[in-house]
């Protein structure tokens, strides 16, 4: 029974992230970053680049490998649209999401 407690204690946990995060979004949307020119181009070459197939099963590990790709990809889009070059950097608005992506990512 204490598994089932767990779970649902969890869920509650989630309601009140999510609520938290309902109230920073309306504070916080993008942020100004400088990145490297070659990670900046690194990024754009992500969304420029055509996935072919569909996706299969795939594990846990897969998904989440999967998923921070396509969060490369999103800030790769952000950069071709509204990245400026400064020298040896490219400057961006980054939505919140994708700095917090690459922030776990980098973890």
């Amino acid at each position: 029974m204490e598994d089932r407690e767990q779970y649902l204690r969890y869920q509650q946990d989630r309601t009140v992230l999510a609520a938290i995060g309902a109230c920073l979004d309306r504070q916080v949307s993008r942020i100004s970053v400088r990145l490297p020119r070659s990670l900046a181009e690194s990024a754009v070459a992500a969304w420029n680049r055509e996935e072919l197939g569909g996706i299969g099963e795939e594990s846990r590990e897969e998904f989440e490998l999967r998923d921070d790709a396509a969060e490369l990809a999103w800030i790769g889009l952000a950069i071709s649209e509204r990245g400026v070059r400064d020298g040896e950097e490219v400057v961006v608005d980054l939505d919140v999401v994708e700095v917090a992506a690459a922030l776990q990512a980098a973890r």
